[in-house]
């Protein structure tokens, strides 16, 4: 195993022609796929890996700097592909499948982002003094159940995981980084997956991917609950990412 593969706990399982990279967001690691994985694993080679920050990575190797924007999540990305032999070329880069994702965090005249700039300093002002409080009180909401329940638990095991002042300056560069203007060089079909009720990122959201993205894109709204529906309802999810990855979007 090469270094960045060690530094970011790499696992490739299973084999097949294709291959599916499964890359995890804010407060998780590659433990949130694991209800997934299994359906995978018997037609694809599957890439999972922790992005810098997460528990399960070595806070020591985290740079302030380089993480303060997306781009650095990014090249990590790339260097582990790299290290991998896995090439990324648009003629073999097929699709992607976004799972409650995100362009803007914040209100503007002409956009719904869900939060306002003094709903965002007083997340991260509560992060600053008690971040083990803060934890316990995001995570039911982000995941949309309370304590008590299996999959809430886990979440807020990976998200209290992470040192606070690297938990810290993830969130305020997720929350922050404005990635509108990009999205029309995404030219890779996508299969945008949304929960109808999302703390975190609206709907309308989901939408606005939709229909700014460079290339052909497609939305698909769940009657689920939560930021990570993958995780709170993988009766539900799991077969709807299995019928985009296979294909069969209109089934």
């Amino acid at each position: 195993m090469g270094i960045v593969e060690e530094a970011h706990n790499v696992r490739v399982l299973g084999s097949g022609d294709e291959t599916i990279v499964l890359a995890h967001g804010f407060g998780t690691d590659q433990s949130v796929w694991k209800h997934l994985v299994p359906h995978l694993v018997g037609s694809y080679r599957v890439v999972l890996y922790d992005n810098m920050g997460a528990g399960t990575t070595n806070p020591d190797y985290f740079d302030f700097e380089r993480y303060s924007s997306l781009e650095g999540f990014a090249y990590d990305l790339l260097a582990i592909l790299e290290e991998l032999g896995i090439w990324l070329y648009l003629s073999n880069l097929n699709k992607f499948y976004i799972v409650s994702s995100y362009s803007w965090y914040l209100n503007d005249p002409e956009y719904y982002g869900g939060f306002e700039q003094a709903d965002l300093d007083q997340l991260f002002e509560a992060m600053r003094e008690n971040y083990k409080a803060w934890c316990s009180g995001f995570a039911p909401l982000a995941i949309g159940g309370d304590m008590d329940t299996v999959y809430v638990q886990e979440f807020s095991r990976t998200l209290f995981n992470m040192r606070p002042d690297v938990a810290l300056c993830v969130a305020q560069t997720i929350f922050q980084i404005d990635m509108r203007p990009y999205l029309g060089l995404v030219t890779v079909p996508c299969h945008i997956i949304q929960s109808v009720k999302d703390l975190a990122v609206p709907v309308g959201v989901s939408e606005y991917l939709h229909q700014h993205l460079g290339g052909n894109s497609s939305v698909e709204v769940m009657s689920t609950d939560g930021h990570l529906p993958q995780l709170s309802s993988p009766e539900m999810v799991v077969p709807v990412l299995l019928r985009h990855i296979h294909g069969n979007v209109a089934a």
